[in-house]
């Protein structure tokens, strides 16, 4: 097995505190890290309530350094009412008894570390849960209390303050504010949240929220943690006065660059401050949830004095045609080439439709999956691998109405599904559910029954696997010379077909035409699926060299 490079901090043997000096080789890791994304319910469960774990995730590590993974992403496991999954957090200094509580998590680190995979974490600075006790506190106190001015408290319009601030709508629909019962019984104030009710947003104005936000970050990565993705990144800054929306719009994923609600000035000072706190820790990554259009806005969060990375969901947003694929890329790279950061690369994650659904479904769905695989770990800077797509698994779009948990199924009053279907949890071993996923009887969502040749036991036994496809890929991509080098070249090409050369050599072609096309020169390094002579059938991609 490769070296995934020197283990700077181990929360078991070392004494708590700063990680020692770190190799310069070292602190950029994550200019080309292969991240792979749990989403814990699903991972696996260590237990038997069908509810995933950290204690699930180590015990599967084995699976994950096979796999060839540098490092982890760890959706919310902090102590969480679990109104949205985590991402309202009650007390972000503690992990939730649900994913197996604090000890479970330095095992996991601990373990991780002696495979050589770092791990990072989600956090979540926009917003609590409204179970915090800072809430608990800002529901008790008068307004323009000091407990009150760590949220965003504001008096209603209308004549007796019946209306809300403004017309913002919450991304879960409805209104963005939520009026509270003041202690004495009278109806009072508002409170702004721009996701669910139990999700009030934090007043970043406030110097309170910003030291205990360091405080979190210092927290974990005096306990070993490696780094933490940033949810909402271009939230937290709010504009002065709060004006209305001039169009109202509850669509979640968008690039939406005049809304005020999001991608303000002031949220860079946000970015600048928690660098400063990361500047201690010179191996941790700070990875931002970026949803902004403009290449020049973009590129201001990955500053050398901000964010380390951005996530860029162009790719996944992107249909699988030949001009689009590129287009794509070259907004990506242009995005961050200003700046100097890499480009970040990704096909799915836990909010996303799965790849294989979204290219078509079936055997073709799943080929051009295969393809768009080897394209995206071809391009530089670093991928992240959604815990599933290296089984190939589709969306599941029939799950029963009643084990729908999305707050998006409710909330909409059942007119939209949600994104439990690709939450869907991930297939073992074994003929029938739960695959080994859980020791008890069913999990937390249910496994469709013909996942039986897509688990991880089955696809191991198989070399023409997309399993199989996916360790060699990521094998190649740490081994082979070829992958140097930020910057690729456009190469000539056939109509459907795309086709760059790296600056150390290595040639992709990706075909989504519909008639074979003929190969690039050189020695075929790996292909995502069988090649016939000299030519790229539809629906894949090759790499050369």
């Amino acid at each position: 097995m490769r070296h995934h490079g020197t283990v700077t901090s181990d929360p078991v043997t070392s004494t708590p505190g700063r990680p020692g000096p770190v190799a310069a080789s070292d602190r950029d890791w994550w200019r080309s890290a292969v991240f792979y994304q749990v989403y814990p319910r699903s991972f696996a469960d260590s237990g038997d309530d069908g509810v995933g774990d950290l204690g699930g995730v180590r015990e599967r590590l084995d699976h994950l350094a096979d796999l060839g993974v540098d490092a982890l992403w760890i959706c919310p496991v902090m102590r969480s009412p679990m109104a949205d999954g985590g991402y309202d957090v009650a007390d972000p200094r503690d992990i939730d008894p649900l994913f197996g509580g604090m000890a479970a998590m330095d095992a996991l680190l601990a373990e991780a570390h002696a495979r050589g995979i770092r791990v990072t974490m989600d956090l979540v600075p926009n917003h609590t849960s409204d179970r915090h006790p800072w809430f608990t506190a800002a529901l008790a106190a008068p307004p323009g209390s000091p407990e009150r001015a760590r949220y965003i408290f504001r008096d209603g319009r209308g004549a007796a303050g019946e209306l809300p601030p403004n017309n913002w709508p919450s991304i879960f629909g409805g209104p963005a504010w939520t009026r509270v019962t003041e202690p004495d019984g009278r109806p009072g104030q508002w409170y702004l949240h721009i996701f669910a009710p139990e999700q009030p947003d934090l007043n970043w104005d406030n110097p309170e929220v910003a030291a205990d936000f360091a405080q979190t970050l210092r927290f974990w990565l005096d306990r070993g943690v490696d780094g933490f993705r940033i949810d909402v990144a271009h939230g937290m800054a709010k504009p002065d006065g709060l004006p209305d929306l001039a169009q109202v719009n509850t669509k979640m994923l968008i690039h939406d660059d005049s809304d005020p609600r999001f991608n303000n000035p002031g949220v860079h000072e946000i970015h600048r401050g928690i660098r400063k706190v990361l500047d201690e820790y010179p191996h941790a990554v700070a990875i931002g949830e970026v949803w902004v259009d403009d290449n020049i806005l973009f590129g201001e969060y990955v500053r050398p004095d901000e964010l380390h990375l951005a996530f860029n969901f162009r790719l996944a947003e992107t249909p699988f045609e030949a001009a689009a694929v590129r287009e794509s890329v070259e907004h990506s790279l242009a995005a961050v080439a200003e700046v100097g950061a890499p480009a970040t690369w990704t096909l799915s994650n836990h909010d996303i439709e799965r790849e294989v659904t979204r290219y078509g479904g079936g055997a073709v769905g799943l080929a051009r999956a295969r393809a768009m695989f080897l394209l995206e770990l071809a391009l530089p800077g670093p991928v992240f691998v959604y815990n599933g797509a290296e089984l190939g698994l589709p969306n599941v779009d029939d799950l029963p109405d009643e084990v729908l948990q999305d707050p998006v199924w409710e909330r909409s009053g059942h007119t939209e599904r949600g994104r439990d279907g690709c939450r869907v949890p991930i297939p073992w071993e074994g003929q029938a559910p739960p695959f080994g996923f859980t020791r008890g009887r069913e999990s937390w969502l249910p496994i469709p029954p013909e996942w039986a040749e897509l688990t991880v036991a089955a696809q191991r036994r198989r070399p023409d696997s997309t399993l199989a496809l996916y360790r060699s890929a990521i094998a190649l991509r740490h081994e082979r010379p070829e992958f140097a080098g930020e910057g690729l070249e456009w190469l000539p090409s056939a109509p459907g077909v795309v086709a760059f050369r790296r600056e150390g050599g290595l040639v992709c072609a990706l075909n989504t035409g519909a008639a074979p096309a003929e190969l690039p020169a050189g020695e075929v390094l790996l292909a995502s699926g069988p090649l016939t002579g000299a030519m790229l059938p539809p629906d894949s991609a090759v790499w050369l060299v």
